[in-house]
């Protein structure tokens, strides 16, 4: 019997509210206000409830607000801290 097996995707790295913020240039009470008043909704993890944000939100936000994408060694920076 032959099985199809489905071809993984890569899985999407999802940032906190304080990582995001870093990345953004806000406060994460900015963040949680946007999402409150649904202007930059976040995710929601499913055990702690914590808001996340996955790498193509937040560049889509910072292109909608005329801000450059951020850098990776930013990226890279905000992941190890």
């Amino acid at each position: 019997m032959l099985f199809k097996i489905k071809s993984m995707e890569p899985a999407k790295k999802y940032f906190t509210i304080n990582q995001t913020a870093k990345l953004i240039g806000v406060t994460p009470l900015t963040l949680r206000n946007w999402d409150n008043a649904s202007k930059f909704r976040a995710a929601r993890h499913p055990i702690n409830n914590y808001r996340m944000y996955s790498l193509e939100q937040i560049e889509g936000l910072m292109k909608k607000l005329g801000l450059p994408k951020p850098p990776k060694k930013l990226v890279i920076q905000v992941l190890e801290d």
